[in-house]
Order: C-alpha cells, then sequence, then structure tokens
C-alpha cells in the first residue's frame, strides 16, 4: 500500500518543471515561512505572559515531537529513504548518512507539532498550518525522499506531542 501511494504520487514529479519546482519549494523552504509566521504571532502577543505561554507551547510541541520522538523512532527504526530502494532520481538531495533516516518523517513532525500548537492560539491561522504542514508532507513524498507512512506516522507523532504539551502546560496556569 505505501509503495503504491508512493508510487502514484512520486509519478507527477519530473513531468513538468513548475511542478517540480512548487514542489521542491514546498518540500524544502515553505516551513521557513510558516516559521516566521509563528515567531510573528508569538510577538503579536500583548502581555508578557501570553507571549511566553505561545512561545512555550510552540517551542516544547516541536522539540518533543522533532528532536525527541522522532530522533528516537529514526535511530531505532533506521529506515531506507525511497531514492535507496527504488531507481528514481528525487527532486532532492540527500548525503549518504542520511539514507537511512526515512522513517517518521521529522519535517511531517515538526510542522504538524507547529500547526496544532499555532490552532491552540488561533484557530483561523491554525487551519492555514494545518494545510501548509499537508502540503510539506505531499511535496516530501513527491520529491521522492518519504514514504507516505514516513508521512502520515511524523503527523501523528506532531500532533499527539502539541496535544500532550497543551495538556501539561494548562495543568499549570
Amino acid at each position: 500500500m505505501d509503495l503504491y501511494f508512493f508510487q502514484f504520487i512520486y509519478s507527477l514529479a519530473h513531468q513538468w518543471w513548475l511542478t517540480d519546482l512548487i514542489g521542491v519549494f514546498f518540500a524544502k523552504y515553505l516551513g521557513y515561512f510558516l516559521i516566521l509566521i509563528a515567531a510573528f504571532l508569538i510577538l503579536k502577543e500583548k502581555k508578557f505572559q501570553q507571549k511566553i505561554y505561545a512561545f512555550s507551547l510552540i517551542a516544547l510541541s516541536v522539540i518533543l515531537s522533532r528532536g525527541i520522538i522522532a530522533e528516537a523512532l529514526k535511530f531505532f527504526i533506521a529506515r531506507q529513504r525511497p531514492f535507496s530502494v527504488l531507481e528514481i532520481e528525487p527532486l532532492l538531495k540527500y548525503e549518504s548518512y542520511d539514507k537511512f533516516m526515512s522513517f517518521p518523517s521529522g519535517h511531517a513532525a515538526f510542522f504538524f507539532a507547529l500547526a496544532l500548537a499555532v490552532f491552540f492560539l488561533n484557530k483561523k491561522l491554525g487551519w492555514r498550518f494545518m494545510i501548509a504542514a499537508l502540503f510539506i508532507g505531499l511535496a516530501r513524498i513527491f520529491t521522492g525522499v518519504h514514504w507516505p507512512s514516513d508521512i502520515l506516522a511524523g503527523a501523528l507523532i506532531g500532533i499527539i506531542s502539541a496535544l500532550i504539551v497543551k495538556k501539561t502546560l494548562s495543568s499549570y496556569k
């Protein structure tokens, strides 16, 4: 099933230079814009205590999801990326040491945690972040660097991490 969905999405790559360019932008650069917008969201808070809460919610969510859970799983699972298993030319280049670090997707874990944390702070903006996180995940498949299950697992880790951090922080209010 994973291979089927990967081949379906990846088959759209290398067809037209513009879609390849958009796919690379979403997979590699869109996240920087989301981080910048999240920083402005924190700075926009009026009270210092609200700024601290917003920063803590976002920072702890992404650290837990990407920095702790996703990295621990990558260490123990060491799943090869699609371009290491299949004879494909990925749109993003990776060093040889990174070819065994596919599951779960750190990008998906990070950006879904960020999106849900932003959602807790601003629902309208949070939905936009969720859509952007979904596009980032799909683009990581499109560019040939992740399996669909990598993205799904990363998204679940990100969402669960943000929920845990929100629940933990709300108990300290």
